[in-house]
């Protein structure tokens, strides 16, 4: 059975103290929690002991910090096992705390998934509320499934909306105007030919 050696232990920032075990695994804790379990260099941990100081110890801590971060704001899967690895908690921590979270449904990407669709439909393309769910960690089957079901948005009023918020008309825009509108559009994830769709069609209502 392996053995764990604290080969260093450091005083580090907010009162916690860097232990190095078997000079390559490093773990963080706070004063108070090295004192109470008698940690400081050169004592040895069993299998057991080191389990328990992983599971019972760090991996409530990161519980604890993962019920925090989400009651300030709802995350994703993948931006919560990211925000707590930046928080130095290690990689079994990280996991007891998104099993928690995942069990009791404080996290759940599926509802994180419907209620950013129907919040953000109004003002963004299907496309960019695509792109933005996926760089959250959402996974592709369902951003697609969500967004059959949720997503009921009429793009081409959205550009029409935008437009008249531009105060835009084919009438007095020059080539350079023109242009920049369009990349705009595109920018916001809208389709080239719904673009051009809906500026054509207000030219000729503007001109009816």
């Amino acid at each position: 059975m392996m053995r764990y050696i604290i080969t260093d232990f450091t005083k580090a920032e907010k009162g916690k103290v860097e232990l190095c075990f078997n000079e390559n695994i490093t773990l963080w804790l706070y004063q108070g929690e090295a004192r109470e379990l008698s940690l400081a260099k050169g004592v040895e941990l069993s299998e057991d002991e080191y389990q328990n100081l992983l599971h019972e110890v760090i991996g409530k801590r990161a519980v604890k910090r993962a019920m925090h971060l989400l009651e300030r704001q709802e995350r994703t899967e993948r931006q919560l096992r990211e925000k707590l690895m930046r928080n130095r908690y290690p990689q079994e921590a990280v996991e007891d705390a998104i099993a928690y979270v995942k069990k009791y449904h404080y996290l759940d990407d599926e509802r994180y998934a419907r209620t950013f669709i129907q919040f953000h439909q109004e003002k963004r393309s299907k496309m960019r509320i695509w792109n933005d769910l996926s760089k959250r960690g959402i996974p592709k089957d369902l951003i697609e499934n969500c967004m059959e079901e949720e997503f009921v948005s009429d793009e081409k009023m959205q550009i029409l909306d935008l437009l008249e918020k531009k105060n835009f008309s084919l009438d007095t825009a020059d080539q350079n105007e023109c242009r920049r509108i369009y990349q705009f559009l595109v920018r916001r994830g809208f389709r080239g030919s719904d673009i051009m769709s809906v500026m054509e069609q207000r030219y000729d209502s503007q001109n009816a």
